[in-house]
């Protein structure tokens, strides 16, 4: 297992190209079981969740191959297997995305329930509805779904819950919808720019589907899907989370390969911490700071609201900003484990239900901090750049899943990062506890100034 050893402090600076989407391709290559031809993908990155998701369709039947272009290319070889293995399905969420498209071209699709990211309640039963509202019989069985039709027929459907619209529920019934007999209409569908690619893949393909974008989906079925070639969009994500790289370390950074429509949620926030965001030409952008961080108060809401995916690097970004925050995540209501390691370098955080509130600090510390899922990965990264001193993110497999070797792009920028085993032989000497100095309850690290201007302890490893 691997860890992050960073040495905060320098200003990131220089130009940046972000990756294909993650949340984009994952569905999209789901989708292409359903089709009848050869599919080439472009953009697709070369992450652990993608290698994962082409070992399921490769045992689904597919071949999946990598070109000399980078270029993923999928083609449907066998149609008999069905059954969505526990080993594979359970490391990543998406996984759940081949239900549809198997259901709609094979007529039965057996699907371990899935595993992912540890973000709070994240059930399957819209996807569940949709499928039954087409036609498709049922049942779970020790911890499998199990789903059968010998047809399906289109139908109207209503995919709202509790926190929102569900992005890949939206996916896997829009996929089985596309080879349903007669209309479908989805309402209270998923806006988010990957569902949309995912759509314009389906009609590239030979779908029809209408209403793109907005809650109302019509999706007319048709008798087959074939092969196209599809570049995915660029990610969102990556793209906001060196945005916010450039406005922690106070730094100055061109983007390139960007949607500015998919971003204006973000930008608008962060244009109110403090950041400064100007478009060159059609997909870059600039990013830099002219002053001092403000504080802000952050919703994340459903798109175009500010993603879920960014809730945590925008705290960590706000711990850094002088004065009170509130960051409230109405999407995923539990999705505040960051928190705590923050805490270890120095924020001030206090959570409230589906709150945070932040008090700003003049300068965050290293310290030996545990990453929890993907997103938060990020966040400690950020938070690292940002510290004084030296800081150890462990478990950053984590950050493998969706980032594409983000390390490399952040000390092409001028950060100070190491990728080394998580070995006691590697850990920072400056984040180790001298025993002498713990009998005497003496921190052996580094003093700095708190915010009312005394001297504070660095904190303990763990």
């Amino acid at each position: 297992m691997d860890m992050f050893v960073i040495r905060g402090g320098t200003p990131l600076t220089g130009t940046a190209v972000v990756s294909g989407s993650k949340n984009a391709a994952l569905p999209i290559m789901a989708a292409a079981l359903a089709s009848s031809g050869k599919t080439t993908l472009k953009d697709v990155p070369d992450l652990v969740d993608v290698r994962t998701l082409c070992q399921l369709l490769t045992a689904l039947g597919m071949r999946v191959e990598r070109d000399a272009a980078d270029n993923l290319q999928l083609e449907v070889t066998d149609t008999r297997p069905c059954v969505a293995d526990y080993d594979l399905v359970r490391t990543m969420r998406a996984s759940v995305c081949v239900l549809g498209p198997l259901l709609a071209r094979r007529g039965r699709a057996c699907i371990s329930l899935p595993g992912g990211c540890n973000i709070g309640d994240r059930p399957i039963d819209l996807h569940l509805k949709g499928l039954a509202a087409l036609g498709a019989e049922i049942r779970v069985e020790r911890g499998y779904v199990i789903a059968e039709a010998s047809e399906l027929r289109g139908t109207r459907i209503y995919l709202g819950g509790p926190c929102g619209s569900t992005v890949t529920g939206t996916c896997n019934v829009m996929v089985a919808a596309a080879l349903a007999r007669g209309t479908t209409t989805i309402e209270a569908a998923a806006c988010e720019p990957e569902v949309v690619d995912l759509g314009n893949y389906l009609n590239q393909m030979g779908a029809e589907i209408s209403g793109l974008g907005t809650p109302f989906l019509e999706i007319n079925g048709v008798e087959e899907l074939t092969g196209t070639t599809h570049r995915i969009v660029p990610d969102r994500i990556e793209a906001a989370t060196l945005m916010i790289a450039a406005a922690i370390t106070s730094g100055n950074l061109r983007l390139e390969n960007v949607e500015r429509p998919h971003l204006t949620a973000v930008i608008e926030k962060l244009s109110e911490i403090g950041a400064r965001v100007q478009p060159l030409g059609n997909r870059s952008l600039q990013v830099s700071t002219d002053g001092e961080l403000r504080a802000a108060d952050c919703i994340a809401l459903p798109y175009p609201g500010i993603p879920t995916d960014m809730q945590a690097q925008l705290m960590s970004l706000l711990t850094c900003a002088p004065g009170m925050s509130v960051v409230t995540d109405k999407v995923f209501p539990d999705r505040f484990m960051h928190a705590a390691e923050l805490a270890r370098m120095g924020a001030r955080i206090r959570r409230e239900g589906p709150s945070a509130i932040l008090s700003g600090v003049k300068r965050l510390s290293g310290a030996a901090v545990m990453a929890s899922d993907l997103r938060a990965s990020a966040a400690l990264v950020l938070a690292g750049l940002a510290a004084e001193g030296e800081t150890a993110v462990r478990r950053i497999y984590h950050l493998d899943r969706g980032y594409e070797r983000l390390e490399a792009k952040l000390c092409r920028l001028g950060a100070n990062i190491r990728r080394v085993a998580d070995t006691p032989d590697n850990f920072p000497r400056t984040l180790r506890l001298d025993p002498a100095a713990a009998e005497a309850n003496v921190s052996p690290g580094p003093k700095w100034l708190n915010q009312e201007g005394g001297l504070r302890q660095s904190r303990r490893s763990a």
